[in-house]
């Protein structure tokens, strides 16, 4: 009894844990930070202000593009301004666009 109560708690701590690297992708708009890691499906951003970060899952179909340039997800740099736009899809919030600005 005790081992499933051990299960639940540690699932539950660990969707705490995780869900608010996602929680930017639950309503649609557009925001504006810098890129903090970009890798195949998936990009870390601050806030403007450099301090809040998250992450979001960049879908196939999301247009990526640094300096007005096609590119993939993986090729944006850290430190680049970048402004994502997310729009409802069915009942998900998905990210339809990417635009980066390489760093000075």
């Amino acid at each position: 009894m005790l081992r499933h109560v051990f299960a639940l708690a540690s699932v539950a701590v660990l969707a705490i844990a995780f869900s608010p690297a996602f929680a930017e992708d639950t309503k649609p708009g557009t925001h504006e930070g810098k890129i903090v890691k970009a890798e195949a499906g998936k990009l870390t951003m601050t806030d403007k202000d450099g301090k809040k970060e998250h992450t979001h899952v960049i879908p196939a179909t999301a247009k990526v593009t640094c300096d007005g340039k096609e590119v993939k997800v993986e090729d944006l740099k850290p430190g680049s301004a970048v402004k994502v736009t997310t729009e409802k899809k069915e009942d998900k919030v998905v990210v339809v666009s990417v635009e980066a600005k390489k760093a000075d």
